[in-house]
Parts: C-alpha cells; structure tokens; sequence
C-alpha cells in the first residue's frame, strides 16, 4: 500500500475525473433545473472555470493532472459542484450557527473499557507559601497555589495582582504580541468585587480573584472573540462561553483575550506573530501561542488554551509552561471555536503542575451544548508517590530527529524519580495520506510528535 499523501490524492482525483468523465459523455440534454443532484447530472450553476483553473489550483494540492483530465475537469465542474453550490447559495441554502453542535455524540472509550478514575478525590499541597515578596515581578512569577494563599489570608489583594499583571502586559505585549483585547476596566471591576466578596468572608475557593486570559476562540459576552482572523476581527458574542462562565463562578479575573494563529492554526494572527518570551526570534508556537507567551512571561497566573493536534502541548514546550491537555469529553466546548468535534479540547497553561490541576476542577463537568462532554471524576493528591508509574515512550523516535538531549535526558530523570518506562508503538498505517494540509516534512514530524 502507498503511504504517499501524492498517491492517495492522484489516485482519488483520478477516479473522481473519470467519474466525471463518464457522467459528462452520458449526458446528450442539459438537465431541467430541480434534477436530482445525482453525481454529473446537476444543473449548471457556480462560477466558469477552464483547464487554466485547475492547472493554478495544482499549486495548491501539488499534484498534477494531464492536459485531457483538465478538460474533463472544467468540462464537467459546474454539474458536479451543483448540490453543494446551492447548499451555500441557492434556494436551499443551509446557515450553519457557531453555536451548532453534530446531533449525535462521539465517545473514545472503546466497548467495555472505562474512562478516567474510579474516585473523586483532590488534596492540594500543604505547604506554607511563605511571606509576601517585596518585588512586583516575584509575585507575577508566584504559582497561582501561592497567590491564592496570599489572598485568602488578605496579604494581597485581588486588585494589586490584577495591577501588576495589567503593567507587565502593557510593559511586554509590544514585543510578544500575545494579547489580542485587554479587558482593563472589566478587569478591575472582577478584581475589586473579589476583594469585597473575601473582607466580607465569601471566599470561594482557589481561583477567587486570581487573573487569567482566555484563548481568543472562548465566547466573551459583549467583548470581542475573534479566532485570530481577519474576518472575525469585529465579531462580539452575546453570550460567554461554559469554561468562561464556570471561572467567573470561580472567582477568577479574566483580564484579557489572547492570541492565536489565525482559525487555530500556528501561531501567526492579524495583529502579527506570536513570540516565545525566551528566544524573542521564534514565535511561541501554536495555535495556542499567545496563552503560552502570557503565561511564560507572567503576564498572567494561568491561562486557558485549546488542543486539536498539539495547541497546548507545542507552545507549552516551546514557551517552558505546564499544559494540560486534557481527555476528550472532560471539558466542555459550549461556546468556543470549533475546528474539530471528535479532536478538540480546552485546558489549562500554567507554571506548575499543581496550578493545572486547580484550574481543570473548576472547569470540569458536562454541559448540555456540547454531547461529547460527559462526567469525570478527578483523582489527585499533591506530593504522591510516583514510583512503579508507568511512563510510555516509542524508543526508535529518542533517537532521531525531531528528539533532542533534552528529551533524552527527561527519560533519564524518569527513571532516576523511580518510574518505569515502557516501549509503546503505534501500527504502520498510512496516517499522512489523511493529512492534507501540510507538507511531507512537516507530515514526518507530525507522525514523530503524535
């Protein structure tokens, strides 16, 4: 079997044409307006095209046909793509809402198998977080385990943070371009209701007054959500979205909507490429680049990205955060962008593993607008043993490129903190022929990554 994305793309236009090619000699009368739009008998509707068509849009696939398939091709296009012209434009017409979600629901979990925990149980750290630095930026850098200590015990207010995370995001985003809205005066105005709620004894728990920045594919109500792309610049939702709403409940301070490639993909939006705080010649990866940034270079406590294929895991590793990407279905997509249903998640970005853990249990849960998220139980204890844990790795991709010493070395540690590496495999399949949108060297770096 050919694993060529080439060969799977000449193969099937091949026999699509010759489909075409079939039907158009077939056909001796152009069919009456309202045929059944049957493959080659449709109407001719849609935009003229000719051989020249299809030889610029070779460009696009990198893929070449001959001169009589591209005759063919123009030949029979505007009856071929009758049906699905008119779904966009005619008659018939179908608007698809943003807030649509698949009316059926699609679970990982094979037959008979169970997902996630069997208990519900979370034991944070204990520890004392110390005094309250004396240094704006050493606060900024604090994990968010220990501002949220300070603010309980009212060594710092909700209002000082939200201010020094203000000052740092004006100070740096000139130069990350991670931010797509700060949210100033909406900002203040959590951060001061936070601090009235805890001096009246309403604290709410971990995230209570702590700032944070949303992934700019999370519905805002009457605040702008853009995807990163041009044509959704001026989009303002009336609603905000369910993860949106559950850290308002938290208490949480959302203080700005971040950046994002452009419809989630890499990390280049219309404001410009998103830059990795430690190596400001690189952009900080995607498409979760500017939660990545942010949360790198203090310009938040934590933030909330999105992960279709590796946009929480890539800019995580690239910026030096802790992502969490968590299982399907854990968390619920209600109002945000959606570029895959069966792929896409929502998680934290933090700078410890602890804070992740905070912010998943606020924003856990099933939701009704998205079937796919169903109830989980969380099982966590801060300090737990982690010897005898198994830890999976494919032994062949350590030792070739894209891996480097420092992934090497984190398998050394492993085994050096007690756990057990286990030699794990994926089956040989032409995975690349599926995958349409990159090239063959970005394809093998993918395949190595997954």
């Amino acid at each position: 079997m050919s694993r060529s994305r080439r060969q799977f793309l000449m193969q099937a236009s091949a026999g699509l044409l010759g489909a075409a090619a079939v039907n158009a000699a077939a056909q001796t009368t152009e069919p009456p307006p309202g045929t059944p739009p049957a493959f080659g008998t449709g109407p001719q509707v849609g935009p003229e095209v000719s051989p020249t068509t299809f030889t610029e849009a070779e460009k696009l696939v990198q893929i070449e046909l001959t001169e009589s398939e591209r005759e063919v091709a123009a030949h029979s296009w505007r009856s071929n793509m009758a049906a699905l012209y008119e779904r966009r434009t005619g008659p018939r017409a179908v608007s698809l809402e943003p807030t649509l979600a698949p009316a059926l629901r699609w679970s990982p979990v094979l037959p008979g198998e169970k997902a996630g925990p069997e208990r519900d149980r979370f034991v944070g750290s204990k520890a004392d977080p110390g005094p309250l630095p004396s240094r704006d930026e050493d606060i900024a850098f604090a994990p968010v385990t220990k501002l949220s200590r300070w603010i309980e015990a009212r060594k710092l207010t909700s209002e000082r943070l939200t201010n020094i995370y203000l000052e740092r995001l004006q100070r740096f985003d000139p130069k990350l371009r991670c931010v797509i809205t700060l949210l100033r005066e909406p900002a203040l105005a959590q951060a001061k209701q936070a601090d009235a709620e805890i001096f009246a004894g309403k604290y709410r728990g971990p995230l209570h007054g702590i700032p944070w920045g949303a992934k700019d594919l999370l519905d805002t109500a009457n605040i702008p959500t853009t995807y990163g792309a041009e044509p959704f610049r001026n989009r303002v939702p009336l609603e905000d979205s369910v993860v949106v709403k559950r850290l308002h409940a938290a208490g949480a301070v959302l203080i700005a909507k971040l950046s994002l490639g452009a419809l989630a993909l890499n990390d280049i939006w219309f404001g410009g490429q998103t830059m990795n705080p430690w190596l400001l010649e690189e952009g900080s990866s995607g498409s979760s680049a500017g939660p990545g940034a942010a949360t790198a270079a203090a310009l938040v406590a934590f933030a909330i990205g999105s992960e279709t294929g590796g946009s929480i895991v890539g800019p995580s590793m690239r910026c030096g955060v802790t992502g969490l990407r968590p299982t399907f279905g854990r968390v619920p997509r209600t109002g945000a962008m959606t570029l895959c249903w069966s792929l896409d998640k929502l998680g934290p970005m933090t700078r410890s593993v602890e804070d992740t853990i905070l912010v998943l249990n606020a924003i856990s849960g099933p939701d009704p607008g998205d079937l796919a998220s169903v109830p989980s139980k969380l099982d966590f204890e801060f300090g737990e043993d982690v010897k005898e844990l198994r830890v999976g790795y494919f032994p062949k991709w350590m030792n070739e490129a894209p891996a480097t010493e420092v992934d090497r070395a984190a398998l050394v540690t492993v085994k050096k903190l007690g756990m057990v590496p286990v030699e794990v495999s994926i089956p040989d399949w032409p995975y690349d022929s599926l995958d349409l949108f990159s090239s063959p060297k970005q394809q093998l770096h993918s395949r190595r990554s997954r």
